[in-house]
């Protein structure tokens, strides 16, 4: 059984608050409060003039491709076939792809937690096994090889910079888990969906590292364009063809109009580096408005835009603490169990990504809030 997606709930009930006249400040939801690229929407108005938008080819647009791979060098300094990219509907469609072709029915994936909720679900719809690993504060709740080491696991999946937490791996973390991967004979995924984000340091693409692996990434994040349902994967060699035929037949092809816009957001730094901008100032409000709002207990994020705050001395309770500020506060955040069933009851996120003026009144709500029960 699939169960709900907890922030989208949340999203609904704020959305509900919003149509009864009240205004919601947004920290609950992972997506940017800005729109895709001015460039790249105007490249779209431009070409459906003369393009009638139809299928493309299953793999992608050969011009988005050859740019993704493009990227690799830019970022990385990695050498990438564009034969090796694969455009899909979203991230969410290219973990669809990815489960499908690595694993059989009944297979186990491990996945660290608190991790990206979808992932469990996904394995879930189709049949397979996810098996979360505890990570702890020592590892900055990214999973290491000691997690999985007795474990039967045919596959590993690992986001860095992490949602909910913004921790990432860096190249020995990274290239650790990928040993302990091989020597098992497991598969090994790297969600790199919000690669771009990153605030004192470069994230690592595993692609650094070997090409024995998938990876993931998304237009949705640092390009700013969640709602046009794009991304891609890079997947071994070998692996490319049997991807063709599962998206010929689960999704003909990402929509043609999203990849014209990503193709032209590559090349929109300008408004991509002045998102960033708005990113690093609202992480700088979150980590001073925090503490004073009496949540101190977290980690400020190597990248991504979430804070993960434990509130195990307010509440064993984080879905109901949700609700409490959202209808007190008209502040929406999302209870930590979402990311871990196990120990989120005692956990929040809290995601920055909207404008900085927004951000600086939802904290001033939360410490009011907090303040009215005596915790701030």
């Amino acid at each position: 059984m699939v169960d709900p997606f907890i922030v989208m709930d949340v999203m609904e009930a704020a959305r509900q608050a919003e149509a009864d006249g009240r205004h919601i400040i947004h920290m609950e939801v992972g997506q940017p409060g800005t729109a895709a690229p001015e460039g790249a929407r105007r490249k779209l108005s431009e070409d459906m003039q003369s393009d009638a938008m139809g299928y493309t080819v299953a793999l992608g647009i050969p011009e988005l491709r050859a740019r993704i791979s493009k990227l690799y060098g830019e970022w990385y300094n990695v050498d990438l076939d564009p034969a090796r990219v694969i455009v899909t509907p979203g991230s969410s469609g290219a973990f669809l792809l990815a489960f499908t072709a690595l694993f059989n029915a009944g297979d186990k994936v491990a996945i660290g937690a608190p991790g990206y909720p979808s992932y469990r679900q996904i394995l879930k719809a189709l049949s397979l096994e996810p098996v979360d690993l505890q990570t702890s504060d020592a590892n900055r709740l990214q999973p290491v090889p000691s997690d999985f080491a007795e474990m039967d696991v045919q596959g590993l999946m690992v986001a860095s910079p992490a949602n909910p937490t913004g921790t990432m791996l860096d190249k020995p973390a990274m290239s650790a888990l990928i040993e302990a991967c091989a020597a098992k004979g497991a598969a090994f995924i790297s969600d790199e969906i919000y690669h771009g984000i990153e605030y004192e340091a470069k994230a690592v693409t595993a692609l650094e590292i070997t090409d024995e692996c998938y990876v993931i990434n998304s237009f949705s994040k640092y390009f700013s364009m969640t709602g046009w349902r794009v991304g891609w994967m890079v997947v071994p060699e070998d692996h490319v063809r049997m991807i063709e035929r599962l998206a010929q037949n689960m999704f003909i092809c990402a929509p043609h109009a999203s990849q014209t816009v990503a193709l032209a957001a590559m090349d929109c730094h300008e408004e991509l580096q002045a998102n960033m901008e708005v990113y690093k100032t609202n992480r700088n409000l979150m980590i001073e408005g925090l503490p004073k709002a009496g949540f101190t207990r977290f980690a400020p994020p190597d990248g991504a835009f979430y804070f993960y705050v434990d509130v195990r001395q307010f509440t064993n309770d984080s879905r109901a603490f949700a609700r409490e500020i959202l209808d007190e506060a008209g502040v929406a955040v999302t209870p930590g169990l979402d990311f871990d069933p196990v120990r989120g009851a005692g956990t929040l996120r809290f995601s920055y990504a909207r404008s900085s003026a927004d951000i600086a009144e939802g904290l001033e709500r939360l410490k009011r809030f907090m303040a009215k029960r005596g915790f701030a």
